[in-house]
């Protein structure tokens, strides 16, 4: 069996982000997921559903549970797209934002303190091996076959 060289640590590095939002004073009573989520709205403002489902390629119900609680806390909006019914714009609340750049302060903070630790260089090549990572993912799911009801059962 070879030896895993980052997978690992990836999972390690993401538990850490999740310990250091939990260790907010005061708590931001969020989730990790509800965290990236706020602060992924407030760097990139309205965004719709189907957009923020690309870039956290989270399981459509896992986003649509995340919306529902964030929603239920009014910190963001869900509202039909004018031009498609059937999509939807989420934007933050006046207190979604508030808490937005808490939330973003916070992971600032962390990436401060994690770039005195490492050079130009260094990020360029954390941040080359994860769109690596991104980009294998996306290229290795199988594609979704069609439903039943599409191929004209059920």
């Amino acid at each position: 069996m070879k030896r895993l060289q980052f997978v690992l640590e990836v999972h390690r590095a993401t538990q850490r982000i999740g310990l250091f939002l939990e260790s907010a004073e005061p708590p931001l009573e969020l989730s990790q997921g509800e965290a990236h989520l706020l602060a992924y709205l407030l760097e990139a403002g309205d965004t719709a559903l189907s957009e923020l489902h690309a870039a956290f390629a989270h399981k459509r119900s896992t986003l649509t549970s995340y919306m529902d609680r964030l929603e239920a806390k009014r910190l963001v909006r869900r509202e039909a797209r004018p031009e498609d019914r059937r999509s939807f714009m989420v934007s933050l609340t006046g207190a979604g934002r508030t808490l937005a750049v808490r939330v973003h302060r916070r992971l600032e903070a962390l990436e401060a303190l994690v770039l005195e630790r490492l050079g130009e260089e260094d990020v360029e090549s954390l941040v080359t091996g994860l769109d690596a990572l991104s980009e294998v993912d996306r290229e290795s799911r199988p594609k979704r076959s069609p439903s039943k009801k599409a191929r004209g059962g059920g």
